[in-house]
């Protein structure tokens, strides 16, 4: 069974960086045809794609979010993490790790395995 657990700060500051790790058990993050994901939902809204990261280690972002977040891994603690830049109240969500077996599913928002979420919320 695959379990996801994010861990990160659940307050952070405007204008501050947010890091968060999501550590995977029960799989490893190099094995090929696993797409690892960061995705949130704001208060009242849907779910939001950040980006990816595949069994290769290569990512993608969505466009919106391209020029503040960086996805990378530590393989020796299967983890991997996300770094959103120039943080602002309107980026308080609840914020999950999930995996998908394709580019297909994470378009769509399907998740095979999906962390419960950790609320983070960005306010002086």
């Amino acid at each position: 069974q695959v379990q996801l657990q994010e861990s990160g700060p659940g307050l952070v500051k405007p204008s501050q960086s947010l890091s968060l790790t999501c550590t995977v058990s029960g799989a490893s993050i190099t094995t090929i045809g696993h797409y690892w994901s960061w995705v949130r939902q704001p208060p009242g809204k849907g779910l939001e794609w950040i980006g990816l990261l595949n069994s290769a280690g290569a990512t993608a972002y969505k466009a919106t979010f391209k020029t503040r977040a960086s996805i990378s891994r530590d393989t020796s603690k299967n983890q991997f993490t996300l770094q959103l830049s120039s943080m602002t109240p309107e980026d308080t969500a609840v914020y999950f790790c999930a995996s998908s077996k394709s580019y297909a599913d994470v378009v769509t928002h399907i998740y095979q395995y999906q962390g419960q979420g950790t609320q983070v919320t960005v306010s002086s």
